[in-house]
């Protein structure tokens, strides 16, 4: 008997597949979408109850096809032409070719006419397979809200006249980009979340790590998604010693690396050590490199700062942004001192989407605390506090906080 487990992946592997099969064969994207997704929640009933078929795929396309002619007929129905439609609704689909659609849905679901959150929900829907209660429990937003921005979403793409068909290589090109930046969007919600009390949400580390293998898988020589895969897996190797039993984060230098996971790092280290070689050089590739220089240290006094204070004067000459900038201040904090690093910081917060950011605050409060300055670095903890949405960053922040209101040794206070 196939458990729960089990068949949550079985079903959200097949996802995509199914889908592709059927918008290959009807074109209407929307309609087919919604008709694979309850033939998922019709195999997620009946199959634990009545057994597994001996074709799962089949078995979903066919009851994926036969709802989506019902809801083609509904939707005539509204418009007044309810007999011409059961006259002219096509038959149950014909086999259909083993051909894996993922790449295509990806790209598809990624398509420029989308906002980057809709780029992500349908994502998420389409290609992961999770319903839309599932994502809206992963961003803590209303369900409502997520079926709304996915119904939009499919909308603008047939208003796009958006094809579902193999991309040409210079199709592959320009999209590909939005493709990764939207597993990144998934990868990064899911390590830190932004907002909420937990400071993981493993279900979207875990798909968007998913879906990179995938497309890995299919596009092998590919430097950036080799890249970008192993980065999920340098980072989330770390997750099991991040946080406390009471959920409470541990910052990367106090983590038991004992706890890491010495199986994603190997995976991780392999596959950023075949592309870095070879691969024209790009930002995912880097930050995978940083991960990895983090993960080989076996204390965090070992840490090769040198050299990862090298590699974000890379990665900031190709993706500059206001994170890969704190970084990087933090990196030459580690190399040239922590005054050397405040400097840095104080040119560093001008920049528009720095200002008022907590981690501009807590960024300063750790450089003051390495500086000596407790008061101060206190002082900035509290700023940082006040201003993050994420509960566990929030405790972490006053716990330092805390710690530096406490008298140091020797003091009569």
């Amino acid at each position: 008997m196939t458990r729960p487990a089990e068949l949550e992946d079985l079903l959200r592997d097949l996802a995509p597949r199914v889908l592709g099969a059927l918008v290959r064969r009807y074109g209407d994207f929307d309609l087919c979408e919604d008709a694979v997704q309850e033939a998922l929640l019709a195999a997620a009933v009946q199959w634990p109850a009545e057994g597994m078929p001996d074709n799962p795929k089949g078995w979903l396309i066919t009851a994926a096809a036969r709802r989506r002619i019902e809801l083609w007929r509904a939707e005539s129905a509204r418009r007044r032409r309810e007999e011409t439609v059961v006259a002219l609704a096509p038959p149950d689909p014909e086999p259909v070719p083993a051909v894996d659609d993922t790449l295509t849905l990806l790209l598809l679901c990624c398509h420029p006419a989308l906002t980057p959150t809709s780029q992500v929900a349908l994502t998420l829907r389409a290609v992961g397979g999770l319903t839309t209660a599932e994502i809206a429990r992963a961003f803590l937003v209303p369900e409502a809200t997520i079926g709304q921005r996915i119904s939009r979403a499919k909308q603008r793409i047939r208003a796009a006249g958006a094809e579902f068909r193999r991309p040409t290589p210079a199709e592959l090109d320009a999209r590909l980009p939005a493709v990764l930046h939207v597993l990144y969007l998934i990868f990064n919600e899911g390590y830190t979340a932004s907002s909420g009390p937990a400071l993981h949400r493993v279900d979207l580390t875990t798909e968007a790590t998913r879906l990179a293998r995938q497309l890995h898988e299919r596009l092998p020589d590919d430097g950036e998604v080799a890249g970008l895969l192993a980065l999920m897996l340098l980072t989330d190797a770390r997750r099991p010693a991040r946080t406390r039993p009471d959920g409470a984060l541990v910052p990367l230098a106090e983590q038991d690396r004992r706890r890491w996971n010495v199986d994603a790092i190997a995976e991780g280290v392999a596959i950023i050590s075949r592309t870095l070689p070879s691969a024209r050089i790009g930002p995912y590739q880097v930050q995978a490199a940083i991960a990895a220089v983090h993960d080989g240290a076996a204390r965090a006094e070992d840490t090769d700062w040198r050299q990862i204070l090298g590699l974000y004067h890379v990665l900031d000459v190709l993706a500059p942004g206001p994170m890969v900038t704190l970084n990087r201040i933090v990196a030459h904090a580690m190399v040239h001192g922590p005054r050397a690093g405040l400097a840095r910081l104080t040119e560093a917060e001008v920049d528009p989407p720095l200002a008022g950011h907590h981690r501009l605050a807590a960024v300063r409060a750790h450089l003051l605390d390495l500086a000596g300055e407790r008061q101060e670095a206190r002082r900035h903890y509290e700023e940082a506090a006040r201003h993050t949405l994420s509960l566990p960053e929030q405790r972490y922040l006053r716990a330092r906080a805390a710690i530096l209101a406490e008298p140091t040794d020797g003091s009569n206070g």
